[in-house]
């Protein structure tokens, strides 16, 4: 997990941060790509909550479907681990975050795709590389089984659902962005 943390933080130097990172996994051996994996799928874990949906959604204006929130996950770890962890804690701690608050200034039209909260080729990464390093495709599905991870697919959100198009209970449950992020912007 240490490595997974290690990489990702190193990787925040770099203009194209997955194809370095897909450098860096490409030149080590199996078990550490399935180190990797695992990082990741752990990290995903702590935030993959229907509160921290509830943020991404609101972030995103309500743009955010399941698949949107599976690519916002690993943008949550792009932020670097102490701020990673303060947010999975408490989503609403988004609201802090200098990566956050820049989006909050422009409006959604203003936006880059490299400004969108979402980092959907970190998913791909140690997939990838196991493939190329081992020579086995989707090899590392049971590299991870023999582990006791099934990779996932999909998000699966824990806690509590909630109706994220009740505006009164997003204030609720997260008063910062939705503060930062009204409704009417």
């Amino acid at each position: 997990m240490i490595q997974f943390w290690e990489l990702i933080e190193e990787s925040a130097g770099h203009r194209d941060r997955t194809d370095w990172i897909a450098w860096r996994l490409n030149s080590m051996a199996a078990p550490e790509i399935v180190g990797f994996e695992v990082g990741l799928i752990e990290a995903r874990r702590q935030a993959e909550t229907w509160t921290m949906y509830g943020a991404a959604c609101r972030i995103m204006s309500g743009l955010c479907s399941m698949d949107g929130f599976w690519y916002f996950l690993p943008w949550l770890t792009g932020l670097g681990k102490s701020t990673f962890e303060l947010v999975a804690l408490e989503p609403d701690v988004l609201a802090e975050v200098p990566e956050v608050r820049r989006l909050a200034e422009l409006t959604m039209d203003r936006w880059t795709d490299d400004d969108w909260p979402q980092w959907e080729d970190l998913n791909y990464a140690g997939r990838g590389a196991y493939d190329a390093v081992t020579g086995e495709d989707e090899g590392i599905l049971d590299a991870l089984a023999a582990l006791g991870y099934a990779y996932p697919e999909d998000p699966e959100p824990t806690g509590e659902r909630w109706d994220f198009d009740d505006d009164a209970e997003m204030v609720r449950r997260l008063p910062r962005l939705s503060a930062l992020f009204p409704l009417t912007r």
